[in-house]
């Protein structure tokens, strides 16, 4: 799986996540019976939201996953593409913890209203990433991909020779003829 592909994934499920643990927590808490919940809960996401806007402002690659991309292992054709069980071994941590927090709301509501935080936060905060990676491989004409390794290992990529793009053309509009970069 095409590393960019992985990181908009993460996001969006990430995003899904945040939305199924905040309705369940919602049921919990009417379920529960407790008001106080859903006004602190709500305040807890607002301030999520804004801390994962603010993280996630900058256009360029994050320092873990710049240096990922760096020791990205050199690789002449493509890896085994399987989006499928990619997703499933390296997001295995998210999943468990959002069944985990969705499985009490019914008894402790807050779990699940915390859970949706750090849920916001972090789709928030990545929403950028997967660009500025397609923005390097552009410019270095390779391609990187997550490596199958084992779910409890870290995530290592490969990286494989791609197309490099020529986003420069020709300003005829004045007397000298020089590149200038497509808005």
């Amino acid at each position: 799986m095409r590393f960019a592909d992985f990181l908009r994934t993460t996001v969006l499920i990430s995003a899904a996540a945040a939305s199924a643990l905040g309705a369940v927590t919602l049921a919990g808490a009417a379920g529960t019976g407790d008001e106080l919940v859903v006004p602190i809960a709500a305040g807890w996401w607002l301030f999520a939201a804004l801390l994962g806007v603010w993280l996630g402002r900058p256009g360029e690659t994050s320092p873990p996953i710049a240096s990922l991309l760096a020791s990205a292992r050199t690789q002449p054709s493509l890896p085994e593409v399987n989006p499928g069980r990619t997703v499933l071994n390296r997001l295995w941590p998210l999943l468990l913890s959002t069944l985990g927090a969705g499985a009490l709301a019914f008894i402790l509501p807050q779990v699940p209203a915390v859970a949706t935080g750090f849920a916001i936060i972090w789709s928030l905060a990545w929403r950028r990433q997967a660009s500025a990676v397609t923005a390097i491989e552009e410019r270095d004409g390779a391609r990187f991909y997550v490596e199958r390794t084992s779910p409890l290992r870290p995530i290592r990529l490969v990286r494989t020779p791609g197309f490099r793009s020529n986003l420069f053309e020709l300003n005829g509009a004045s007397g000298a003829r020089r590149a200038r970069p497509r808005a």
